[in-house]
């Protein structure tokens, strides 16, 4: 069975097949205002077991995730804190770091700041301007959604419901439905421009990211559902239009929500959980485990019955690889077991990487090793050990 993958685009799974043999992803990063938070560990977790699952397959994997550093949260805190914007996006930045490190997270090749970025949107926002797809208004840039048929099909609005979702409200567009590529700053922190003093676009930043390290046309672009709209939908328009090839990304793959009784984990909601919190109660194999309990594609609510629970199953697991280790005299054959379990794994995975079910094939198999290994015969010890190796690695539980 090959891998299948969801698709957002498209609405349904679809046979994995990279553009050019090796595999290009761009994940959406945190802005870097604050401490990561266990919603950012349930995202990133995922991307990285789906980036060991590739390698696992043989592929070779490019994972750029983009920092966002330009931007008003930024900026306010500085101001409230009396730093400079970039003091606090460095820190933060670095924080983030320190919590990929902590949870195991290590497929990302490159972590790639926005401010790093600046002249390649530029050139973008020119380039639009000059093919008539951006218009300039008073110094601000606007991406001219009129020219681009397939704006609001990525998430499923007709031009009305687009007008009335008010993105970005101002009498000076042309269409309520346009988005900002460049906006007219005179209040330091600016940038200079060919449009005058100002700041990039939220969404022209993460275009100019991926373009420059992956090219016109990549694999996968990752990130939360919530991302779908408007910056997944303008990442598309004005990928396409500048570069004139079609699809931009081949596969658009989404995390569901992490939420606290049922509300969105979020830091405007106060209601977050650091990462840095909650690995003082727990070990990183026991969130990563917790993170993954779930379809990636499903929301899921953060309590601390369910971590206690998983604490438990990972202690089972590692249990398994430690009595593996024990050399027994056993003389019973499990081998045409453990493969059938092996199957139950792989299948899981390649089903649009449910680590969910492949979790309970993980946990079965560790729990009839702890039951059996005495009357293992070497070659079910052999066999067992390798597959118990290959499953911790995919999901990155660190042995």
């Amino acid at each position: 069975m090959n891998l299948r993958l969801y698709d957002t685009l498209s609405g349904r799974k679809k046979n994995f097949e990279p553009v050019q043999g090796k595999v290009k992803m761009f994940v959406c990063g945190p802005t870097v205002y604050d401490h990561a938070h266990i919603g950012h560990a349930r995202t990133f977790v995922f991307y990285d077991v789906l980036a060991r699952y590739l390698q696992s397959l043989g592929f070779t994997v490019t994972f750029i995730m983009n920092l966002t550093d330009i931007d008003e949260k930024i900026f306010n805190r500085a101001k409230k804190e009396s730093k400079s914007h970039k003091e606090i996006s460095r820190y933060y930045a670095e924080e983030f770091r320190q919590a990929l490190k902590s949870l195991n997270i290590r497929t990302i090749s490159r972590l790639e700041s926005a401010s790093d970025y600046l002249e390649s949107a530029i050139l973008q926002i020119k380039g639009m301007l000059a093919n008539k797809n951006a218009y300039a208004v008073n110094g601000n840039v606007y991406f001219d959604t009129s020219r681009f048929s397939d704006y609001g099909r990525f998430s499923h609005q007709s031009p009305l419901e687009l007008k009335l979702r008010r993105i970005e409200p101002s009498p000076e567009k042309r269409n309520q439905a346009d988005f900002l590529l460049w906006k007219k700053f005179d209040e330091y922190p600016y940038w200079e421009s060919p449009f005058g003093r100002g700041r990039p676009g939220w969404h022209i930043e993460d275009t100019a990211i991926a373009i420059s390290n992956l090219g016109q046309q990549y694999d996968i672009h990752g990130g939360g559902i919530e991302l779908v709209f408007p910056h997944h939908e303008a990442e598309i328009a004005q990928a396409e239009m500048l570069t004139g090839k079609k699809p931009y990304v081949k596969y658009w793959v989404h995390t569901g929500l992490l939420n606290v009784q049922g509300r969105k984990m979020s830091k405007s909601l106060g209601n977050y959980i650091l990462v840095k919190d909650i690995l003082e109660r727990y070990s990183a194999n026991v969130i990563r485990l917790f993170c993954l309990s779930t379809h990636y594609r499903k929301d899921m609510d953060f309590n601390e019955r369910t971590l206690k629970k998983t604490a438990k199953e990972a202690e089972i697991i590692l249990g398994a690889l430690a009595v593996l280790q024990i050399k027994s005299g056993g003389s019973k054959n499990f081998v045409s077991t453990i493969n059938a379990i092996e199957k139950r794994f792989y299948n899981s995975m390649n089903n649009d990487v449910n680590t969910e079910k492949a979790i309970q094939s993980l946990l079965s198999f560790a729990k009839m090793i702890n039951k059996n290994s005495a009357l293992f015969s070497l070659q079910s010890r052999l066999a067992a050990k390798s597959l118990l190796d290959k499953m911790l690695e995919i999901l990155g539980i660190s042995t």
